[in-house]
């Protein structure tokens, strides 16, 4: 699935236009990328939270050459599902 579908999908569920289900979509999703750029978690009782986790400077290898580079730190958006969720796919 994707956006459009998924836009499409909520509009039909709850009863609204597509431009009011991409409104509520793209204010979710914005509010979802502030909280994780101030370094809060995200979570959904039973779907899932989103966290940022530091990754560390490392080195790694170029795999055409061999050569090792350096490889910067940075941060990264990680999602665990919730049970709920866990459970609906198995």
């Amino acid at each position: 699935m994707n956006k459009t579908e998924l836009i499409d999908a909520m509009a039909a569920d709850a009863g609204i236009t597509k431009a009011a289900a991409k409104k509520a979509l793209e204010s979710f999703l914005g509010n979802v990328e502030g909280s994780l750029k101030k370094g809060d978690r995200v979570s959904l009782v039973g779907f899932g939270s989103w966290s940022v986790s530091k990754r560390n400077a490392r080195e790694g290898r170029n795999p055409s050459t061999g050569k090792t580079i350096k490889i910067a730190a940075k941060n990264v958006v990680k999602f665990k599902a919730g049970s709920d969720l866990a459970n609906s796919v198995n």
